[in-house]
């Protein structure tokens, strides 16, 4: 095992013989000495547990806010998103799996570097907004996030994270108190499929929305539609309730399942989709529909008289209707973080 930096991991804990219990997640790995744990990211290496992954980045990519899902999070803006390898979770329909699953090739940039390249792409792109880490789990580049987040910060830009949720709570607030915006993926409500399909549980994901929402952090919720898996209205309808308890303004992303690495189910029927979005709407402010690519499905909507206020097409905003971050027809405020600075993408 090579360890390409000095970086020990944090949150974990020295057993005897020799072994590591990991802390960052719920999984609780025990790591013997010359091992990785499950998601692969920590190494019990020379007596002391390691960040392999920590500065080593496998993708850099210029994407709309859009894309990751965010739409309330400066509409039509961009931002320079990261991923690295590993995850914490095996989900059988993992569209980054080379990433997430398998260990892809990297190279090193050091926090201070990641920050730069932020700075340099607003400089150069006068709608890139900040930082995204993305593509494959983040919480798992824990160290490198929480180096680089407070120096991306300090240079003006905003930092955001698309993740799996599955994160243990202390480092959940370290993390919360260096970024700005979460999408995170709540793949079902059901404990069975967490286990079955996923290798993970489903309660530390529902207490991760929980704790960004308490902390006043941006949140929105990504519910990936698997025909067959976790497609049962009822169970749909337990997610939806929990969900407006957190807040009904917390735009939820109802996405079109496409058969991925080892899952070959047909792809989700769009009427599948209309339907739980009506179910969503009952208690819901801001349901959307992606990968359908269907005029409508990504607008944004005052909940208060139903007029259109953003229309998107796919991953670009393509026409505002906005007084400052209110509805120009009724006042409503529309809810999200850098509204007011919302611009057409094209």
């Amino acid at each position: 095992m090579r360890v390409a930096t000095e970086r020990e991991a944090a949150y974990y804990e020295r057993r005897a013989d020799g072994l590591f219990l990991c802390r960052l997640c719920p999984k609780s790995c025990r790591i013997p000495p010359g091992r990785r744990g499950f998601c692969r990211t920590r190494g019990n290496v020379d007596g002391t547990l390691y960040a392999l992954n920590y500065g080593r980045v496998a993708a850099v990519h210029l994407d709309p806010v859009e894309k990751k899902p965010l739409f309330h999070f400066y509409p039509g803006h961009t931002i320079l998103s990261f991923g690295t390898f590993g995850c914490n979770l095996a989900c059988a329909f993992c569209q980054n799996w080379a990433l997430s699953q398998e260990d892809a090739p990297t190279r090193y940039l050091a926090p201070e570097e990641l920050a730069r390249l932020g700075e340099e792409c607003r400089q150069e792109d006068g709608r890139c907004v900040g930082v995204a880490f993305t593509y494959n789990e983040p919480g798992m580049w824990f160290e490198t996030i929480l180096d680089a987040a407070p120096l991306c910060r300090e240079r003006g830009l905003k930092v955001a994270m698309v993740s799996n949720g599955y994160l243990s709570p202390e480092p959940l607030r370290d993390l919360l108190a260096v970024v700005d915006a979460f999408n995170i993926d709540v793949k079902a409500m059901d404990r069975g499929f967490y286990t079955r399909i996923c290798r993970g549980t489903l309660e530390p994901v529902l207490a991760t929305v929980e704790a960004i929402r308490a902390a006043g952090r941006h949140v929105e919720v990504t519910h990936l539609v698997i025909p067959g898996e976790n497609d049962r209205e009822e169970d749909f309808r337990r997610l939806v309730e929990w969900l407006a308890g957190v807040g009904e303004d917390i735009p939820l992303h109802l996405s079109r399942y496409h058969p991925a690495y080892r899952m070959t189910r047909p792809p989700t029927p769009t009427a599948t989709l209309e339907r739980f979005r009506e179910i969503a709407q009952e208690r819901l402010r801001y349901v959307y529909l992606g990968n359908t690519w269907r005029p409508g499905d990504d607008d944004t909507s005052c909940h208060a008289c139903g007029r259109r206020l953003i229309a998107r097409d796919g991953f670009f905003v393509t026409a505002l209707d906005l007084d400052g971050d209110r509805c120009p027809a009724c006042g409503t405020r529309l809810a999200g973080v850098g509204l007011t600075e919302a611009r057409v993408s094209r």
